[in-house]
């Protein structure tokens, strides 16, 4: 199965489209106030109504409540929720869209931990960074994710184009995420690398 790729943190409708051409699944937008990758849903907005088909439209939340994730949602056109926070299991579930809780991974009982209690649709494995909702650019130990299913798998956290195949090949995950890999500045994509990244995690 091919890996799908994940573009996040994109903040400008030129960023969105690039990627997009690029071959990127999947465009996140950031919703969490203190990311300097934080994106208004006017912005969202205009740059989700803008991408082709077939791109899955992403919000990432932090511990926000129902509501206003649902709000947010429909506001932007968002195909799929992503939970980056605290979020307990109950407020993740139930939803008509795709769904992805992001995982702060501390250890290798953290993300099983995390695969039984959650039911979603897909888990994301970031490094747990204290103080850090997540867009660190660590990286995760390959053998901490060993136990999570690897058709719910998405891979993040200090993936770049020179070591994302390696990654994809160590892991064989569903999907990979990417964000300050392939920037110029916090929330500017770098074009070059964004094409590099894609293709070096198509061919892994």
């Amino acid at each position: 199965m091919t890996v799908q790729v994940k573009i996040c943190g994109v903040t400008t409708l030129a960023d969105a489209l690039h990627a997009a051409r690029a071959g990127a699944d999947m465009i996140g937008f950031n919703f969490h106030p203190r990311s300097p990758r934080c994106v208004s849903p006017e912005v969202a907005a205009e740059i989700a109504a803008a991408l082709p088909r077939g791109v899955c439209r992403i919000g990432v939340f932090v511990d926000l409540p129902r509501e206003r994730v649902a709000a947010l949602a429909t506001r932007v056109g968002l195909d799929g929720l992503q939970f980056h926070g605290d979020e307990p299991p109950a407020l993740c579930a139930g939803w008509d869209r795709t769904t992805i809780k992001a995982v702060r991974v501390r250890g290798p009982e953290t993300a099983l931990a995390a695969a039984r209690a959650y039911a979603v649709d897909w888990l994301l494995a970031d490094a747990y960074v204290a103080g850090q909702a997540g867009g660190t650019g660590q990286r995760v130990p390959v053998e901490w994710l060993a136990g999570v299913a690897r058709d719910r798998l998405i891979l993040a956290g200090g993936l770049t184009p020179e070591t994302v195949a390696d990654a994809v090949r160590a892991l064989s995950p569903a999907a990979v995420d990417v964000a300050s890999g392939v920037e110029r500045s916090p929330g500017i994509k770098d074009p070059e690398k964004v094409e590099r990244f894609i293709a070096n995690a198509r061919m892994a």
